[in-house]
């Protein structure tokens, strides 16, 4: 009747129209984001003729399946559109088509690292919120737009490196208000650097460029390697200060001529050269009187250091070392990379730094430093080694076979140092010589999670509920800002377990170890790594990017239980311990499998039953039921130091949205 409220047989019926259109519109959207990368994938071609084999592509109605890509070279969203496309080191040439990519809205990330893609840049304004930009190792040339970055206010990273871009750097690159990282090395970029203003830079690299004049004041906080190759570049961080800079052009310009007394002129000028000669040839006699005995005990020194140092390189097995003994060899500059590409960035067997922060120490430092083998496992020979004048730091060797070319280890130690997260441990420093690989970290005295758990005869106390739960949301905070900053990786950590998470005095945990399947063979990887336990490597032999919520859910029940997983002893996929938790859940008998010397737990045990179904749901074997890490993470969140009055168990406090998850579980 008029004027009465609708029954609820009609918000029923909106309800029911509301979720048809949602629905269609998803498909619709997930099948035009399928079309257009169908579109884009026939605009490419490889140096050997046809088009690139991309694993995937065209067999499915959608790309992406959740988060996790079912297209090679696709990054996805959560909720299941397109987030990014990555298609590196595939030999793909011709002149790169991004327009046709205008047609996905959700993307953020381009990467077409390490191809022969040649011609301009491509107009990547079209992309509006587009925050990431990898473009380096290809032949793109030409001058770059300078208007081209202006309305790109998302942009966080951009790698242009290793091309042949000429002109002046594009002064819109000055404009996005969070830029994070600016790699241009290695082009034909000239002119002066333009004001950078942005506080958020964290990575700079302008050499092996042709530009000039001083370098702006934002910039003088950032190594001078970063600017080495501009012959006319000065000011801080470099030693050649502006003002002699300017004294010398005006010093070496000809004096003026005059049309009325030409022969004068040609006498002054004649009188000027030779004077100019004389005072050259006696400054370079006393600069020669002066640096030569000096070259002489360098070379000798670095001569002996290589003979002191070569035991290390054979792997030594001595408890403590009176010298730290690192492989070096003595510095050269290296003129490789093909098609006439200039000097690498470092040179090999240099102590290179990756964090601008810190305490800097040379590394003569380390070679003089106390030593103590810290462990010496598949993957690395840890070495502790106490600086004289300064903290103790941890020195990595890394024993496996790498499966990657130094100039891709650098890139790659470099993208690793910009991360910065309260729950990560910072690589401070790397060596590379020949085909040895070393990574410098902070020390941490207190040790590791399985070190707190697992010491036999200790007097450590045990880990109470408040100081487990900290352990655990730190370790997911951390695996999550992983899959944020390194979304390139189907496995951002890869080698996530007990003892690889560290804890400071506090308590906090720091993830270590991570991001290091791209530095080995995928042979090693396949052996040594955590995620390649988990039970999608048995049935199809790789990883996904649910393995390491497989690994965070091991790792929840661990902590949980206090026992050790079971892969870590016979170092292959087990269940057994996700299979034992549950069936011991499903006999209403959880209480059981909480490691008794918990303390703390009083009116918490709904809180531990939380978190142990977040570890099941993690561990679940068939990845479609799997728990998100995102989905994870926010169920840990909410979890308490401190429980109700009755601490009762709270299993049905879980969404419908957790339970799906737990339908069958490891069955």
């Amino acid at each position: 009747m008029p004027g009465q409220a609708a029954g609820p047989w009609a918000v029923s019926l909106f309800s029911i129209v509301f979720l048809l259109l949602t629905y269609s519109f998803g498909v619709y959207a997930f099948a035009a984001d399928a079309d257009v990368l169908l579109r884009f994938r026939d605009t490419l071609s490889v140096t050997t003729g046809g088009s690139p084999e991309l694993p995937g592509w065209g067999l499915g109605a959608s790309p992406c399946k959740g988060i996790v890509p079912l297209w090679q070279g696709v990054i996805c969203n959560l909720n299941g559109t397109v987030l990014g496309v990555q298609l590196e080191n595939m030999q793909l040439t011709g002149t790169l088509r991004l327009d046709i990519l205008t047609g996905i809205p959700s993307i953020r990330a381009l990467s077409f690292a390490n191809n022969q893609f040649s011609g301009p840049i491509p107009d990547v304004s079209i992309f509006g919120a587009l925050k990431m930009l990898y473009l380096e190792h290809n032949q793109f040339n030409g001058k770059i737009p300078g208007n081209l970055f202006e309305n790109m206010r998302s942009l966080k990273k951009v790698h242009l490196s290793y091309n042949e871009f000429s002109g002046p750097i594009p002064s819109s690159l000055t404009v996005p208000p969070k830029l994070l990282e600016l790699v241009l090395d290695h082009n034909k970029f000239d002119g002066k650097i333009p004001e950078f203003k942005q506080d958020t830079l964290g990575q700079v690299d302008l050499s092996y460029n042709d530009l000039e004049g001083p370098i702006p004041a934002a910039f003088s906080k950032f190594n001078a390697v970063k600017f080495e190759g501009n012959n006319d570049l000065c000011g801080a961080p470099l030693a050649k200060s502006c003002d002699s800079s300017l004294a010398q052009q005006q010093l070496i310009s000809p004096p003026p001529s005059t049309s009325t007394n030409s022969t004068n002129s040609t006498n002054k000028a004649l009188i000027a050269v030779l004077v100019i000669v004389s005072i050259g040839f006696v400054f370079s006699l006393i600069v020669i009187c002066i640096f030569l005995p000096k070259w002489r005990q360098k070379h000798n020194h670095e001569e002996r250091q290589s003979q002191i140092l070569a035991p290390l390189t054979s792997a030594p097995s001595r408890k403590h070392n009176p010298e730290f003994t690192a492989p070096i060899e003595q510095p050269r500059t290296s003129a490789g990379g093909s098609g006439g590409k200039r000097a690498r960035r470092d040179e090999p067997g240099k102590l290179s730094f990756v964090r601008e922060d810190g305490q800097r120490f040379e590394l003569e430092d380390l070679l003089r430093a106390s030593a103590e083998l810290l462990g010496s496992g598949e993957l690395w020979a840890s070495y502790k080694a106490a600086l004289f004048d300064g903290p103790s730091m941890v020195v990595k060797k890394l024993k496996a076979k790498h499966g990657i070319g130094r100039d891709d280890f650098q890139e790659h130690m470099w993208r690793l140092g910009r991360l910065s997260h309260p729950n990560l441990l910072p690589i401070v420093a790397y060596i590379h010589k020949k085909e040895e690989k070393m990574i410098i970290t902070d020390y941490v005295p207190n040790g590791s999670v399985a070190h707190m758990l697992h010491s036999q005869g200790s007097n450590l106390p045990p880990l109470d509920w408040p100081t487990r739960l900290k352990i655990v949301k730190g370790v997911a905070r951390g695996l999550a800002y992983l899959y944020e900053e390194l979304p390139m990786l189907t496995v951002a950590h890869g080698h996530l377990k007990t003892p690889n998470v560290l804890l400071t005095d506090t308590f906090e945990p720091l993830l270590n170890d991570y991001a290091l399947i791209p530095v080995m063979s995928s042979s090693v990887a396949s052996k040594v790594m955590v995620a390649y336990k988990s039970p999608e490597c048995t049935a199809r032999g790789k990883p996904s990017n649910k393995s390491d919520v497989w690994s965070l859910g091991i790792l929840i029940l661990e902590i949980l239980t206090g026992k050790f997983p079971d892969y870590l002893h016979h170092g292959s996929s087990s269940t057994d311990m996700a299979s034992w938790v549950n069936l011991v859940v499903r006999e209403e008998c959880a209480s059981d499998v909480f490691d008794s010397r918990m303390g703390g737990t009083k009116n918490v045990k709904g809180e531990m039953d939380k978190l142990l179904k977040i570890g099941l749901g993690c561990c679940e074997v068939n990845l479609d039921k799997r728990w998100d890490l995102q989905h994870a993470l926010s169920r840990i969140e909410e979890l308490k130091e401190e429980g109700s009055e009755d601490g009762h168990s709270s299993f049905s406090a879980f969404t419908a949205e957790d339970e799906q998850y737990f339908s069958g579980t490891n069955n």
